[in-house]
């Protein structure tokens, strides 16, 4: 089978890849257990050498792989830059804070000694989106590597060329053979690997569909899985909020990366006494935003990654407008092969799709609020908890509110970001487990007790 990448702004195929057979994901599989022992065996030091090189080697490569990522998902230039040096600066962290994460942890009791040690499991298999191809890889990987761990990748089917540039870089930086691997798969092969024994511990970042399915899969062989999935972000603005910073952050917050990442500003929700002046800035700012070829420094808003994902946005959009939303911005198609406006929806209520379902692209729910009570309602009010961010002059009420969100990372006068100093990850159906600082690495560790009598 091979599968096709249409470049987003143009429609034109940049590139088809043949999916794998049996013998050559059996041969991926072979060489990841292989590789195992050894490098679990190095010293945390000698791997934290080959992860710098590793960053050394994106900084060397940033503009061919920031390219790959235009031509593939979309991606405006400078954010492409932006996340290779992200990655580059991911490898350097945990190459310098691994040893003190991972150090055996003692513990007090009658015995002579107890204590708790952190120690690798084996192969760690990664189920990775498209909307940050190189970062979401990272996220895992960097950690995963520093443990001792091997990995394997099975990236979206649109970004191949970024999944094999990533081993490329893993490989002139002096990664073993083995040690991490591509697997070009469609979701059946997929589901083979997660159940074969060689692997011990599954990861994805993706839809709450495939975290379903993969979390089945993975539960049926009784293996530990971490899943980072959708988000509908609550941005709370309070009636002391600073507009000129609120309204610059929630046009960043919503329509970075075209408004495709799962910790974006969603759901603007406005106490009544500012929400008149802050819509009216809202839909200012947003409106001088452009559409365009992702490659000119003049586009400000990244076409969409596929054209379905664009229709699919729509027809959210299009179904709230029926129920009753207010588009004050935008809310049809752009000419472009997937481009979608800065889209604005007011008088978003229950029910309706802005509210309810995750709107993975550049759209804009305003739900109107009397006062900060209900304003915690509402932002409660959604299946899922990823983040969310509390806007207000009063920092003290804001900790208070952000307190009160149920989700992963509650951020106060700032947007939600997965900071590689931070734990990383959700609540309800945005998923378990954790992702990077010292949570991170420690989730696909052996976290072992040993009790010396």
């Amino acid at each position: 089978m091979i599968t096709e990448t249409p470049n987003p702004a143009t429609g034109q195929v940049e590139h088809r890849q043949e999916l794998m057979g049996a013998n050559t994901v059996e041969a991926i599989l072979h060489a990841a257990q292989t590789a195992f022992p050894e490098w679990a065996q190095r010293s945390l030091e000698q791997r934290a050498g080959v992860l710098h090189r590793v960053g050394e080697v994106l900084r060397e490569r940033r503009e061919a792989i920031a390219q790959l990522m235009t031509a593939e998902m979309g991606k405006l230039k400078g954010e492409a830059l932006a996340e290779v040096d992200k990655c580059a600066g991911a490898c350097d962290y945990y190459a310098d804070h691994a040893a003190g994460y991972l150090q055996p942890e003692p513990i007090k009791t009658e015995a002579r000694a107890s204590y708790v040690r952190y120690e690798p499991i084996g192969c760690v298999f990664a189920v990775m989106p498209w909307n940050f191809p190189i970062w979401q890889v990272f996220r895992f990987l960097a950690p995963t590597l520093m443990v001792g761990n091997t990995a394997l990748l099975k990236h979206a089917v649109n970004v191949p060329r970024c999944a094999d540039a990533i081993a490329d870089a893993l490989r002139a930086a002096g990664v073993p053979e083995g040690v991490f691997g591509v697997l070009h798969i469609d979701n059946d092969q997929a589901a083979e690997v997660i159940r074969d024994p060689r692997i011990a511990a599954v990861t994805l970042t993706g839809s709450e569909r495939a975290g379903k399915s993969i979390a089945a899969t993975a539960g049926s062989v009784l293996k530990k899985c971490v899943m980072e999935l959708g988000g509908s972000d609550a941005f709370v603005v309070l009636d002391d909020a600073d507009l000129d910073k609120t309204v610059a952050a929630a046009v960043k917050g919503r329509f970075d990366n075209a408004g495709q990442t799962c910790i974006a500003a969603k759901r603007f929700i406005v106490v009544d006494a500012i929400a008149d002046a802050f819509v009216q800035r809202f839909v200012e700012a947003a409106g001088k935003l452009q559409t365009g070829d992702p490659n000119d420094a003049a586009t400000t808003l990244a076409p969409m990654a596929r054209q379905d994902l664009r229709d699919a946005l729509h027809r959210q959009v299009a179904s709230s407008v029926a129920d009753g939303a207010r588009v004050l911005l935008g809310g049809k198609p752009g000419p472009g092969h997937a481009d979608y406006p800065a889209t604005i929806l007011d008088g978003v209520r229950p029910g309706m799709a802005a509210y309810t379902e995750e709107l993975f692209g550049p759209v804009a729910s305003i739900v109107r609020v009397k006062d900060q009570a209900e304003a915690v309602r509402v932002a409660n009010d959604t299946s899922f908890g990823l983040g969310g961010s509390v806007w207000t002059s009063d920092v003290e009420r804001g900790e208070r509110v952000a307190q009160q969100l149920q989700c992963g990372s509650a951020f106060v006068n700032a947007l939600v970001k997965s900071d590689v100093r931070l734990p990383f990850g959700g609540t309800k159906r945005s998923g378990h487990g954790r992702e990077l600082a010292r949570h991170g690495i420690q989730e696909f560790t052996n976290i072992k007790t040993v009790y010396v009598a």
